[in-house]
């Protein structure tokens, strides 16, 4: 792990609508923002908001930061690359691979990819009647408390599996992260190695990302990084906590990864610019299935012409105090990744987040306009 230089101010070009950009998201309640943008103007980096409640210090650009379920497209990339290798099949069961588990023989590796399985979600499912039905503590003051545990991925895995699926395999979509965790024991499976391991032989180390970890339990960031934030109910009062620690065990594989700005870019640039799976098998991941455009470990959006076109974009958050974006181009030339904090904002910044979130995108990948 490098210990990266604090860079508080804007690098590169001066670029004053991107500063405007992500400062909307403070203004919308966020703590902090860090975000680089590669186009063909260079790099840009920049920040806005604190990196600690009750300071001034802006969040560091290059800062460590949980990113939550960016992990899940490195886990499809090293899927995939195991599938060009002929050593899984993409619509093969996965109960071949994992017969141990007692697994449903209908679904298959694509299933597990692209959240068709209709495997219980162990983090807790939300359905369209209102029901809740609670996984491992997630949320509130439970996952407060609980926040530094260490989790098993066959803890997690058996938890799942010990509710009842919530539809027949390959008839819906639900975002889940079992299908992920799954997908990490399959790697292990087949690779015969660590999952954490495995990913840094295929993924990390190739792209010299030396500031990204997945697969981990250290409940520590590295420094330098921005303080993130957690506002939670305990009975009658509001408290609001500091959980810039917290063990990302809890969603292996799925929601795990800790990085930064930089090296998302250099990850996401490099897998759309064909770096890191055969072009048959990007074209797979990067086909959008279902309402919300969801491929193989990836999003598909269509700015529309007057926008950018087609972006390709996962991002992440931590259960509590931390979010991430991860945009591309197809040609992965031009690139927007941040890290987000949250703070003791009385109202959700989710509520606001979406409308600053289009705006940001849009502002990065609409292309600029011919002088004239």
């Amino acid at each position: 792990m490098t210990d990266l230089t604090d860079l508080t101010t804007a690098a590169g070009p001066d670029r004053p609508e991107l500063q405007k950009a992500i400062e909307a998201f403070v203004d919308a309640g966020f703590a902090g923002i860090q975000m680089r943008v590669h186009d063909e103007r260079g790099e840009w980096a920049g920040s806005a908001g604190v990196r600690e409640l009750g300071g001034s210090a802006e969040p560091p650009t290059d800062g460590h930061f949980w990113a939550g379920s960016v992990a899940k497209p490195f886990t499809a990339t090293a899927v995939l690359q195991l599938v060009a290798e002929e050593r899984i099949g993409l619509d093969a069961p996965v109960a071949d691979h994992l017969p141990e588990l007692g697994l449903d023989r209908r679904i298959t590796v694509r299933m597990l990819l692209r959240h068709t399985s209709g495997l219980f979600n162990y983090t807790g499912e939300y359905y369209e009647d209102g029901r809740i039905v609670a996984g491992i503590p997630a949320t509130g003051k439970d996952w407060v408390d609980n926040r530094l545990r260490t989790y098993g991925p066959q803890e997690l895995i058996a938890l799942a599996l010990s509710e009842p699926a919530r539809f027949e395999p390959g008839t819906g979509f639900s975002y889940s992260n079992t299908n992920y965790t799954l997908a990490a024991l399959l790697i292990e499976r087949i690779a015969g190695r660590p999952y954490a391991e495995e990913m840094h032989r295929r993924i990390l180390r190739p792209l010299g990302l030396r500031n990204t970890v997945l697969g981990g339990s250290d409940s520590r960031l590295p420094e330098p990084h921005a303080h993130g934030y957690y506002r939670y109910q305990d009975g009658e009062e509001w408290k609001v906590a500091d959980v810039s620690r917290q063990n990302p065990s809890m969603l292996f594989a799925a929601g795990d990864a800790m990085t930064t700005t930089r090296d998302l870019h250099t990850f996401f640039s490099a897998l759309n610019g064909g770096k890191l799976l055969p072009a048959p098998l990007l074209a797979e991941m990067r086909t959008p299935h279902g309402e919300l455009g969801y491929g193989l470990g990836v999003f598909v959006q269509d700015l529309g012409p007057d926008h950018g076109g087609t972006v390709y974009h996962h991002n992440g958050g931590a259960p509590g105090g931390y979010g991430a974006l991860m945009y591309s181009t197809p040609d992965g030339a031009k690139t927007l990744t941040a890290g987000l904090t949250t703070g003791d904002a009385p109202t959700d910044p989710a509520q606001s987040f979406p409308k600053a979130l289009d705006a940001l995108v849009r502002q990065v990948f609409t292309p600029a306009r011919p002088r004239t």
